[in-house]
């Protein structure tokens, strides 16, 4: 008897539609996406064939047209990131492209544009101010496709659409594959030294999963190799990771070059096609930044504040550095010498802080938090299906117990999930053809320290500003209340995405939020007066590296992105050349940035990646109307809430930013909260 696929029919989904993973399998997929994308091409050219002009007709057909498609490729992302074995990523290579050809084909129909256009010239036949800006979405869609091409230039297109869509799951699938590949196995403990209790005992029983009989196995995954770089005292063993992390992809197995160069030339031949200077100047039609040279000039001012505290900062390391004999400071060596740094200055070590951040505090420490500010509260619930047993779910509801959606945490690494911390949904909040009016199915995965057989789950404190910035992407898809799901929340322009997200982790370093969650996993003591003022000391401490951290970042992204790239390119002399200018440690041969630089190559933030430090300007703007009025004053949180969260894209971000500031954003906010306002060159 043929297995029914539960893809097909998606009101299958339930309770509260919730996906069934228990009944999804992976031979479910790629029939499930090709029965989608026929019926989609049916409603395409019935919309097309019809005499009707309206918003109905047209714009709302087409929204629900897409449903069933992005749904099952949104399914189908999400576990390719989060839980997936070496045959669900091989499939890749051909969903990708059978979704990427049938957005291009539709967006490129003369018969469907032409009704879009007419509705877009014509405002007086869509009054409704959502329905109106959801027309103006699509009509910029048909516009950035293609639409207006000649039929040549559209078959063009279509294939470029058609092998990118096959790139970008390559290049993560290297990235997994190099991160996964690389152990530090070592018998010797001097070779270790340094580590703190337990991120010792989280080696040890790595080797002990490894089948090894002795020793201690460090890995790429950021929970081992940042205390790694930080504290192991012998300075061979912290090049030895370094080189290791700073190398993957470039050459061996599992070498990402030729995909970048193949992606950042069919990217220039997209952009050409379409009438652009460049892929920069492409995407940023739909950002507030708006051009290439305005992203550059807002990456250079930051840095000419952030160098010259740079540069002290690391002429400090320098002379510490010296008195243990390094005479040239490498770029392994940083993290070690910060930390002792911070240490005789503030007497402060990270590390003093992870007995206050028991992971289980933590998430309870995100739902008072969020509580507090907006009323909401989170339910454990056990019903739901999930993909993993590590996978934890929750119901969300507001102050007057209305649902608001499905809430799915996803927190330890694993060899089957992807590097980093990322939000995503499985569900957008806004009307669905199949069942009404929909809340949002929100998810967040991480990779934080995992507990050990001496300890539990114990955050570092960078691990915990991680989870409340992951938790701002969700409270944004959360609390969003659109119309349509393609203009909900967090469906926004990427440089302003970032302010839901970075403002929350605002609540990682005041007190009164802190005593809320922050207590020791044996005492229960909440952190002392003392241990706090010395955090808020030494916060920021290293600000002017970790400014040009970011801003070295942006700008790799940027010239990739707006300049005529030689097919030949050599990556790692190209990087060189480009960040130079902001390179204060001698660069590492055999290391490269761009090879694992998955945010750009392979996760959305092409040309887009400046849009972090943009965001930071604007949440520590807004962060100033909450420490002038009480971080947890429910009038300016409900106006957070409403002018912001909720409001998704149905408005442009300016707008719906001086809508809850009152003004335009302070550019030297951020500035001034990282001490660096005082110090441009």
């Amino acid at each position: 008897m043929k297995k029914h696929n539960p893809l097909i029919d998606l009101s299958f989904f339930k309770p509260h539609h919730a996906i069934p993973f228990q009944d999804i399998h992976q031979d479910d997929f790629i029939p499930a996406i090709n029965i989608a994308i026929d019926e989609a091409y049916k409603s395409v050219e019935q919309i097309s064939g019809s005499s009707h002009t309206d918003f109905n007709s047209v714009v709302k057909a087409l929204e629900f047209t897409f449903e069933k498609i992005e749904t099952i490729s949104g399914l189908y992302s999400n576990l390719l990131g989060a839980e997936s074995d070496d045959s669900f990523k091989e499939m890749a290579r051909d969903f990708f492209p059978l979704v990427s050809v049938f957005f291009s084909k539709v967006y490129m129909h003369a018969g469907l544009y032409s009704k879009i256009k007419h509705l877009y010239e014509s405002p007086e036949s869509t009054p409704d101010m959502e329905d109106r800006r959801l027309t103006e979405y699509y009509y910029l869609k048909f516009v950035r496709n293609g639409a207006e091409l000649d039929n040549s230039k559209k078959e063009k297109l279509l294939k470029i659409d058609r092998e990118l869509a096959s790139l970008y799951p390559a290049f993560t699938q290297n990235l997994l594959g190099a991160t996964n590949a690389y152990t530090y196995h070592t018998l010797e403990s001097g070779d270790i030294e340094g580590l703190p209790p337990h991120a010792l005992t989280a080696a040890g029983e790595e080797r002990e999963k490894r089948g090894l009989k002795a020793g201690w196995v460090i890995t790429l995954q950021a929970p081992s190799i940042i205390p790694a770089l930080t504290y192991i005292n012998n300075r061979s063993t912290r090049e030895t990771l370094y080189k290791a992390y700073s190398s993957r992809c470039l050459g061996g197995v599992f070498d990402n070059q030729a995909l970048i160069r193949r992606i950042i030339l069919l990217r220039q031949k997209r952009a050409g096609l379409l009438g652009y200077k460049n892929h920069a100047d492409y995407t940023l039609k739909e950002r507030m930044a708006e051009t290439p040279d305005a992203v550059f000039t807002f990456l250079e001012t930051i840095a000419d504040y952030a160098m010259p505290a740079a540069r002290k900062e690391i002429e400090e390391i320098m002379i510490l550095a010296d008195k243990d004999g390094i005479r040239s400071v490498k770029p392994w060596d940083l993290s070690f010498y910060s930390e002792k740094i911070k240490e005789q200055k503030y007497a402060f070590r990270d590390e003093d802080l992870r007995p206050y951040f028991k992971m289980e505090n933590v998430i309870q420490g995100l739902f008072t938090v969020a509580e507090k500010l907006y009323g909401i509260t989170f339910k454990h619930v056990t019903h739901i299906p999930v993909y993993h047993p590590d996978v934890v779910t929750y119901e969300v509801f507001d102050q007057d117990e209305n649902y608001l959606g499905l809430f799915y945490t996803d927190f330890y690494p694993r060899k089957t999930k992807s590097s980093g911390a990322w939000m995503t949904a499985y569900t957008a909040q806004g009307l669905s053809s199949v069942h009404g009016q929909e809340r949002p199915h929100i998810s967040i995965v991480a990779n934080v320290t995992p507990s050990t057989k001496d300890t539990p789950s114990l955050l570092q404190y960078s691990e915990v500003k991680t989870l409340f910035h992951e938790f701002g992407h969700a409270l944004h898809g959360l609390l969003s209340e659109c119309k349509w799901k393609s203009l909900s929340s967090p469906n926004v322009y990427w440089d302003f995405v970032e302010l839901p997200s970075q403002i929350m982790e605002n609540w990682t370093r005041e007190k009164e939020s802190l005593s809320l969650y922050a207590r020791h996993y044996e005492t229960g003591e909440t952190i002392p007066e003392d241990l706090l003022e010395k955090m808020n000391k030494a916060d920021n401490y290293y600000k002017g590296n970790q400014n040009l951290r970011q801003i070295r970042f942006g700008l790799l992204d940027m010239y990739w992105h707006t300049q005529d790239i030689d097919k030949e390119v050599d990556i790692t002399a190209l990087e060189e050349n480009v960040l130079k200018k902001y390179q204060l440690t001698e660069s590492v041969p055999g290391t490269c940035i761009s090879t694992a630089f998955s945010h750009i190559f392979a996760g959305g933030y092409a040309a887009g990646y400046y849009s972090y430090k943009w965001a930071e300007v604007l949440e520590a703007d807004a962060f100033n109307v909450f420490l002038e009025n009480g971080i947890f004053n429910r009038r300016i949180s409900n106006a957070f809430r409403h002018e912001i969260l909720k409001k998704g894209n149905s408005d442009h971000p300016m707008k719906l930013y001086r809508s809850f500031r009152g003004k335009d954003p302070d550019p030297m906010a951020l500035l001034k909260r990282d001490g660096l306002f005082m110090e441009k060159e």
